[in-house]
C-alpha cells in the first residue's frame, strides 16, 4: 500500500503519478537509477591571459611617468639636490629585469644577465652625481658590479652545460661565494691602498674550501652520492 507524498491520497501500484495532484510516483530503490545534475556547471570558467603587448605597455607607461614625474619635481620644486636619478635609476633597473620575462622573452640569458649588470653599474654611476668624486665608482663599485656579473655568468654556464643536481649547484654555489668574498676584500684593499692580503676573506674561503671538498668527493662516489641523496630526499 502506497500514498502520494503531497496529497496523501492512497495510490494503486501501477500508476506513476498521484490522480489527484500529479506528484510523480518514485519508488525508492530506483533513486539509485537516476542521474543526479550538478549543481555546478561542467565548463571550466577561465579568466582572459593578459597579452604581452599590454602588459609591456603597462609596464613601460608606469615607470616612464614615475622617472619623468620625479624629474620635473626635482627640476622645478625640490631642486636642492639630484635625488631624482635615484627614482630613475631604480626605474631603469626594473625594466631592464623585465625584458627577457616579460618584453623579448627569447632573450638569451647570457645578454640579459650582462645587461642586469650594465644597469646596476648606470645606476651606481647616477649616485656619483650626489657625491663629491666618482673614484669610489671608477675603482670599487665598478668592478664588483663586473666581477659579480662575471661570476654569475660562470655559475649559469655551468647549471646549462653540465648534469644539474643539488649537490652541483651547492658546489657551484660555495666555490663561487669563496671568489667574491676574496675579490671584493682585494678590491677593497686596493681602493684604500691598504696591503693586498686577504683576512676576513680568508675565513669564508677556509669553510667554502671544506664544503666544496666534501662536495666534490661525494659526487666522485656513486654509492656514497645515492647514499646522500636517498637519506636527504633529493
Amino acid at each position: 500500500m502506497s500514498y502520494c507524498v503531497n496529497c496523501g491520497v492512497e495510490l494503486e501500484p501501477s500508476l506513476t503519478e498521484c490522480p489527484l495532484c500529479n506528484t510523480p510516483v518514485i519508488n525508492p530503490k530506483e533513486l539509485y537509477k537516476q542521474r543526479v545534475t550538478s549543481p555546478y556547471p561542467k565548463a571550466r570558467g577561465q579568466v582572459d591571459v593578459v597579452k604581452k603587448t599590454d602588459l609591456t605597455i603597462l609596464i613601460c607607461i608606469v615607470l616612464g611617468a614615475t622617472s619623468l614625474s620625479c624629474l620635473l619635481l626635482n627640476i622645478f620644486t625640490f631642486s636642492g639636490s639630484l635625488w631624482s636619478l635615484f627614482i630613475i635609476g631604480a626605474c631603469l633597473i626594473l625594466f631592464v629585469l623585465a625584458i627577457p620575462a616579460v618584453i623579448y622573452t627569447k632573450l638569451p640569458i647570457y645578454i640579459s644577465l650582462l645587461f642586469d649588470g650594465a644597469a646596476v653599474g648606470l645606476y651606481l654611476y647616477m649616485i656619483t652625481f650626489n657625491t663629491s668624486s666618482d673614484e669610489w665608482f671608477m675603482r670599487l663599485a665598478l668592478p664588483i658590479v663586473a666581477l659579480v656579473t662575471i661570476l654569475v655568468e660562470i655559475f649559469t654556464l655551468l647549471l646549462r652545460s653540465f648534469p644539474v643536481s643539488y649537490i652541483t649547484t651547492a658546489l657551484y654555489f660555495f666555490a663561487e661565494t669563496a671568489f667574491l668574498c676574496v675579490g671584493i676584500e682585494l678590491l677593497i684593499r686596493h681602493y684604500f691602498g691598504d696591503p693586498l692580503r686577504i683576512v676576513w676573506s680568508a675565513v669564508v674561503l677556509t669553510v667554502c674550501g671544506v664544503i666544496v671538498v666534501l662536495l666534490v668527493t661525494v659526487l666522485s662516489r656513486r654509492r656514497l652520492r645515492e647514499a646522500v641523496q636517498r637519506r636527504l630526499h633529493f
